[in-house]
Formats: structure tokens, sequence, C-alpha cells
């Protein structure tokens, strides 16, 4: 993929396929590494499709065999010399406490470092298209924090749905002065 957001936004599609009803994007950041991690309370899976799940050939898709996401994310990880992660714990084996965190890192200054990209539509994207869901968003760097919960929002406006245009806007809106107060 050509930006990690949209890596982000793969992942996190995941979830909501997964049932999640909370679902928590990070991003640290110093000074020469970039951690993206992807949480959620979702269904979780299977010690054996966990195993499975960074071969191109394992899929849940009904529409085609093959799945990139995971696989592609690992890969932009690796590549860059970082590391990549995925846990989980299936509602099955864990009725109480389940879901799964796919974490990877980066380290920015090598060659092969995908940029971040469009980050802020990527939230915004997703909050749109599931905005029953409580989303977390939080990206740390140094000495600057940009922060996005749903659940803030949805206490400041009660019945107003998340994915009306305004709110949308304004949502867009929020996030991009919190970046540009970082720069």
């Amino acid at each position: 993929m050509k930006e990690l957001s949209l890596n982000i936004l793969d992942i996190a599609k995941n979830s909501v396929k997964a049932g999640a009803a909370d679902i928590w994007i990070t991003l640290t950041e110093t000074a020469d590494m970039l951690t993206i991690s992807i949480r959620d309370n979702g269904c979780g899976m299977t010690e054996d499709f966990l195993r499975a799940v960074t071969d191109p050939f394992t899929t849940t898709r009904t529409t085609r065999k093959v799945g990139l996401g995971i696989p592609l994310f690992k890969l932009a990880s690796e590549q860059t010399g970082g590391a990549f992660s995925i846990t989980s714990r299936s509602a099955e084996e864990y009725p109480d406490d389940h879901g799964t965190e796919t974490k990877a890192s980066f380290y920015k200054n090598h060659l092969d470092f995908t940029p971040l990209g469009d980050v802020v539509s990527t939230v915004v994207t997703l909050i749109q298209a599931d905005p029953d869901i409580h989303w977390v968003y939080r990206h740390e760097m140094p000495g600057h924090t940009v922060a996005l919960d749903t659940d803030e929002l949805k206490a400041v406006l009660g019945d107003v749905p998340l994915n009306i245009p305004e709110v949308i806007a304004w949502m867009s809106d929020y996030l991009k002065e919190q970046y540009a107060e970082s720069a």
C-alpha cells in the first residue's frame, strides 16, 4: 500500500467485521520510530487461524481466496527493520476477555519506510462508516498528542449522529487543528 494510513483502514475494518464494539488505534512516534497498534474487543481468532493469518492465502473472505492486508502490513514494517506482532483471544475460549491487537513498528529513517499518509481521512472515514462503534484514536509524538474519542463526542452531542456531514467535517477539522499545533 502507498500509505500506512491505508493499512490502518484495512486492519480496522477487520476489527469491524469481527464485531468489535470498541476499537483503539494508537500511533506512538519518536524521532526515529513509528509504532502503530490497532486493538479491538471483537470475536478474536482461534490459535490455528492466528498462526496462519500472515499467510496471504489465509482469509475469511468468500469473494476471493487471498487476503493481503495483514501480510502487507507485516512486510512494510519488517522491510524497515521494524517488527510486527498480532495477538488474539477468541470469544469461544475467552468469553469475557477477547479481541485482537495488531502492532507494527517502523524505522522512519529507513529507505523503505512507507509514509503515514492521510491518517485524518482514515480515522474520519472509519467513524463515518461505523458511527456506533466506540473509536479511540491517539497519536503520541514527542511533546504533543493528537486524540479523538467518540464516546466523548457522543456525550456532548447526545442524539446527534456522528456520521452527519457537519459532525464529520468538525471531526476532520478538529484532528487537523491538533496536528497543526504539533508542527
